[in-house]
């Protein structure tokens, strides 16, 4: 089964986190940024893997996800 719009949007926001660094959050601005970019923050913190509804900071598991999420593109852009 094909990730849905949504999921990418999640996935695509979650490559916006460091993998290397819990210090570094971002800020998702609702009345500037893309509407399934704010859409996609709000379904990460309700799934607990950030800690503001706008971006904020991982979560150990947002953590644990970013990670993966970096793993994959680095083997899709392998070649």
């Amino acid at each position: 089964m094909p990730f849905s719009q949504d999921q990418l949007s999640e996935l695509n926001l979650l490559t916006l986190f460091s993998s290397s660094s819990t210090q570094e959050g971002i800020k998702v601005h609702q009345h500037s940024a893309d509407p399934a970019t704010v859409a996609a923050a709000e379904r990460l913190h309700k799934k607990g893997l950030v800690t503001q509804p706008d971006g904020g900071y991982l979560t150990p598991l947002g953590s644990e996800m970013t990670e993966h999420v970096h793993k994959v593109l680095s083997v899709l852009r392998s070649e």
